[in-house]
Order: C-alpha cells, then structure tokens, then sequence
C-alpha cells in the first residue's frame, strides 16, 4: 500500500494520551482549539511550499492577527488579547505546529519587539505602537545580536552618541528577524556612559540597512538579515525610558525564551501526528506497519516525552501567571522542550521511512526549523549554565580575571 501526504488522515483534536487538557480551563482549550484550526485550515497546506521556497508567508499575517496571538498577553487597552500565560503558551504550540517560520516570526514580533516595547516602553509609545504590532498592521524587530556577540549581549559594540536632540546609532546586527519589512526595530546599543539602551528606529529611517541572509537550510519562510546603521539619527523620544542596562534586556529575553518552550512542545506534536497516522496506514509485509513491534516502540516513546512536555510546559505557565517563575526555570523549560522535540522529529522521521524526507509530509521541515530554535534564545549549552548556576550558585561562563605573575607562581 502506498500512502501520499494528502491520504494520510490526521488526527484533528490534540495529541493528549494522559487527558492534560483536564488541567485547563474552558477558555484556554477555546483558544487553543481557535489556534489549531485556523492552522490546519490556512497554515498546514501552504507551509512546505512557502518553506521550500525561502517565500514568507505574508498572505498569513491578517488571519494570525485576528487570533489574539501578537502580545497574547498584554492589556486590552492596547489592542491585545490579555490571555493568560497558559493560553498564549497553547496558541503558540498550535502555530508551531503548523510551522516553525511562522512561529519564529511570532516570537520576533510578539516575544521581544511588541515586549520590549510593552514592559519598558513609554506611554505614548506602547499606544502608537502596540495595537497596529498586535493586528500584525504593523511589524516590528529587535535588534541585539551582532556579528560577534551572540550569547555574550554585553559585548555588543553598536554605539549611540547624543547629537542635534537625539541620538545617532552605529554599528551592525545579524540574525535579526523581520527587520527587512518592519516598521520599527528595537536597536539595542550603548550609550556614551557605557549603558546598554532600547531605542525606536522606524524602518524607513535613512540609516537604517538590513539585507536578508542567503541560504538558510532552517526557519527558511522566516528572514533573518544583517542590519547595519550607518549615522542613524533617531530623537530623543525614540529611547524607551525603562531600558536600564542589560539587565532590561534579559527580561525580555526571558518573556520570548518562555514562548520558545512552547515552539519545542507544538513541533515534536506535529511530528508525532504525523509519524502515527503515517503508521496506521502504511503496509508492509502485508499489514500496517504501526502493528510492528520496533514502530510501536518508536511511536510510544514519542507520545510518553511529548505528554512529560505538556505537563511542564501546563505548570510553567502557571508559575508565570502567579508572578514566582524564575529565568533559570525558563532555560530549563525551553532546554527540555526544544531537546525533546529534535530527538522526536528524528524517531518520526525514522518511522515514515524514505517518505520522510519529503516536504509533502512535514517532518523534514519541522527537523530543520527545529535546529534554529535548538541555538535561537540561548543554545543548550549556555541555558545548561544557567541552570547550573541555579543549583549549584557558582557561575561557570563568566570570563575569569587574568592572573597576575605572582599569582600564577603560587
């Protein structure tokens, strides 16, 4: 029996072997299950193409602003959802479920710009920005990583001179998602009294460049760019006024690092979705292959990390809600989920065998956008650290003091 990517019959409720769904409320299945089948309907059957095609799926931006999902859980009063952490978390799953460039988007836009903008931003400018940010009228970007400082933000080098009422900012970024087409990027740079600071550049600002990155093998419907700011002037109202020091800046990167978790959990579903229902219908030997004993292994693996997943990510969550989750807690959150979803993509790219690495059935993408979000807000080795420091409170990625002469003899 030969099984083609539109006769395999997926499931249409949500991967839940241990009745996790009994731990949310009505509202947050609500939201989660509006997710799901926006995303079956107009994501699923356009993602490998536009994936394949290094396209951006701007034909999908409408429909993904009139969820609720951009700044799901910011105040009303700017335009936004104000769901809960849980049910942001459930839509979040949903839409990486359905693809991991659009979801990587989502992070850019709702994660650390609309974020940054929310929780350290003045008033006038969260009302002139947010409410356009959350419909996904307008789209935003952030901008901290630079071509040598990745995991170190306080390396970073671009800088931002007072001049003529304002400021001029200097300096390049990489990786910086949506900055080819967004209306406004948060340019993190440091100030001439060597102070890490937010600021507003509006995208068509003469001095602000970003070219999008060629030959991405991950998160290809997504675009990165190299930005550069050649003499970008920008007025003074365009620093956001809580952005004090690094600090600020790891506070956002906890919130987004937080919906990255959630990435991982929606990914290693799909995968799963697909591997089973592949299974059931593809006969060798003269009956299906899920009857074999190794697939059976292969499938219950799956399904047991997926539901350990769901329940931390259902008790994360909550923590947040309650105001007691810590950012070591986040690193351990987003380490285990995105870990747990590359090894599953493997197992379910195992079990469809050769199929596997066709696009039609959406494993091989999820396996390559997956590798993005394995290094994307904090890579398994430093969120390691991070725990590390947390248990053991000794902190191991620091750079040591160089020793003195004398010291080095003793």
């Amino acid at each position: 029996m030969t099984v083609t990517p539109e006769g395999t019959r997926r499931e249409s409720r949500p991967v839940d072997f241990i009745n996790a769904s009994s731990l949310l409320s009505e509202e947050e299945r609500a939201i989660r299950d509006a997710v799901r089948e926006f995303v079956d309907r107009e994501v699923i059957p356009v993602a490998a193409d536009h994936w394949d095609r290094a396209a951006f799926p701007f034909d999908l931006l409408s429909g993904v602003g009139e969820l609720g999902l951009m700044g799901g859980t910011f105040s009303e009063e700017y335009g936004c959802a104000g769901w809960n952490n849980v049910a942001y978390g459930l839509a979040i799953a949903e839409l990486a479920r359905g693809s991991g460039s659009l979801s990587t988007f989502l992070h850019v836009q709702s994660g650390l710009a609309m974020a940054a903008i929310h929780e350290l931003g003045s008033e006038e400018q969260k009302l002139r920005w947010l409410p356009g940010m959350a419909k996904c009228e307008k789209i935003g970007c952030f901008g901290l990583t630079e071509p040598e400082a990745g995991s170190d933000p306080g390396s970073l080098t671009t800088t931002a001179a007072e001049k003529d009422g304002g400021y001029v900012l200097n300096g390049e970024k990489k990786w910086i998602g949506n900055a080819s087409f967004s209306d406004v990027a948060v340019i993190w740079a440091r100030t001439e009294d060597d102070k890490l600071t937010g600021f507003l550049v509006e995208g068509d600002n003469p001095g602000f460049h970003a070219e999008v990155l060629p030959r991405k093998a991950s998160q290809r419907a997504a675009w990165q760019t190299h930005v550069r700011l050649e003499d970008c002037h920008v007025p003074e109202d365009a620093r956001l006024p809580g952005a004090r020091g690094l600090g600020s800046t790891l506070s956002v990167l906890t919130h987004s690092r937080y919906g990255v978790g959630w990435d991982g959990l929606g990914q290693a579903m799909d995968c799963y979705e697909v591997a089973l229902a592949y299974a059931k219908e593809r006969e060798q030997f003269g009956q299906p292959i899920a009857s074999f004993q190794l697939v059976q292994q292969k499938l219950v693996e799956m399904v047991n990390e997926i539901s350990l997943s769901q329940l931390l990510s259902i008790h994360v969550g909550r923590l947040k809600d309650a105001g007691e989750l810590d950012p070591a807690t986040v690193s351990m959150f987003k380490m285990n989920n995105v870990a747990k979803a590359r090894r599953i993509a493997a197992t379910a790219r195992d079990v469809l065998g050769g199929n596997g690495i066709l696009l039609d059935y959406r494993v091989m993408e999820h396996m390559a956008d997956i590798e993005g979000v394995y290094t994307y807000e904090g890579t398994r080795d430093v969120n390691t650290l991070i725990v590390g420091q947390a248990i053991t409170g000794h902190r191991a990625f620091s750079p040591r003091p160089p020793q003195r002469a004398e010291e080095k003899r003793e």
